[in-house]
């Protein structure tokens, strides 16, 4: 393999890409009880001993665009999104929605506009402010309803009949929550552990400000971890008989001088192949369904870096995973996420809402 700059080499198995790349206060406790950063849950129990699961039910297509509406179902998948983790919510009320509105709408003019005269309950205020429930996005009885939230502006001189604009979305979620942590909350709180921001317009930190202030709640970065990524990779791949993954893409950089950046493709079918042998047979988890296990994951990472070794002489092992992508979705380890197919994405919001839940400082 040569090492040129944005030089490409392809093996039949699959296509790689090497190139020179010059280099260019989260809450790092899991599920900890006490008194942390939402004040008002005081001593509520915690789960100290949990990691990430080491097995997870194998994903199946979920007919969500028949419970999501077509406008909601185009905003979530057509969107990358960055991820936050938010610790529940004090006193928030699902039924509360058309007031909360109003509320944020008024507070962004306030913070956006200070020292000018705006009447934030009358056409001059630039800002609408909408929340929505997105029906039927949940996979347990436990899981609190999906709240979507869209703001709507136009210039602040703009003419009196132009349309207001989508400048800013987000929602937060809870899908298939930790039982026992969600059974443990006081009834006063709300757990939506996954905030979901579209990172347009410089909206999001006021957004935050917003629901810390009203629901007593904090938030903090959501970094997608290796594990995850490498649980992304297998759960996408798993659904190839399915729904076509086209390609598995992954992103990698070696701590080398000057940095090595390397994208390594796998043909789909390849791919498929690869996990197939790795598939355990009659892999059963809770309920007799079917599963998938972290040594499938591990053995099947094992195969992709081996493959790259025999060919390049490169250990993928001592490098870092940045990014994985197939036409299902795309995942980066700075925490941002798109999906691009609807049928998995209640199998990714699972992985999401643990990896959430298990970075909360409570």
């Amino acid at each position: 393999m040569e090492r040129h700059h944005n030089s490409v080499t392809r093996t039949p198995l699959n296509s790689v890409a090497v190139q020179r790349r010059s280099k260019s206060k989260s809450y790092r406790l899991s599920y900890r009880s006490g008194i942390g950063a939402a004040s008002r849950l005081a001593f509520s129990p915690g789960l100290t001993g949990r990691r990430l699961s080491t097995s997870r039910k194998a994903p199946k297509s979920d007919k969500i665009n028949e419970k999501v509406t077509k406008e909601q179902l185009t905003l979530l998948v057509k969107t990358e999104w960055k991820l936050s983790y938010v610790t529940p919510l004090y006193q928030f009320r699902h039924t509360q929605l058309k007031s909360y509105s109003r509320q944020l709408s008024a507070f962004i003019a306030a913070e956006k506009l200070q020292g000018m005269a705006v009447d934030v309950e009358g056409t001059q205020n630039p800002f609408r402010v909408s929340f929505a429930l997105v029906q039927d996005m949940t996979e347990s009885a436990d899981d609190a309803l999906t709240v979507l939230i869209q703001i709507h502006s136009k210039p602040l001189f703009a003419r009196q009949d132009e349309p207001q604009r989508p400048v800013w979305s987000g929602w937060l979620t809870c899908i298939n929550g930790n039982l026992e942590y969600l059974r443990s909350l006081p009834k006063d709180f709300v757990c939506l552990p996954l905030f979901c921001s579209s990172e347009a317009g410089g909206l999001t930190p006021l957004v935050k400000s917003w629901f810390q202030q009203s629901f007593d709640c904090c938030f903090g970065p959501l970094e997608i971890s290796h594990t995850s990524l490498q649980w992304l990779m297998a759960l996408w791949t798993n659904c190839q008989q399915e729904s076509s993954i086209r390609q598995l893409k992954m992103i990698w950089t070696l701590p080398v001088e000057p940095q090595l950046q390397v994208t390594y493709t796998v043909d789909a079918e390849d791919a498929w192949q690869l996990w197939s042998s790795v598939r355990k047979e009659n892999t059963a988890g809770e309920e007799g369904e079917n599963s998938i296990d972290i040594e499938e994951v591990m053995s099947f990472m094992q195969g992709l870096k081996g493959h790259f070794f025999r060919h390049f002489r490169l250990d993928l092992s001592a490098g870092r995973l940045n990014e994985v992508s197939t036409a299902l979705g795309s995942a980066k380890s700075s925490g941002r996420i798109k999906f691009s197919n609807s049928k998995y994405m209640i199998t990714t919001l699972m992985l999401l809402t643990e990896c959430a839940l298990l970075k909360m400082p409570i």
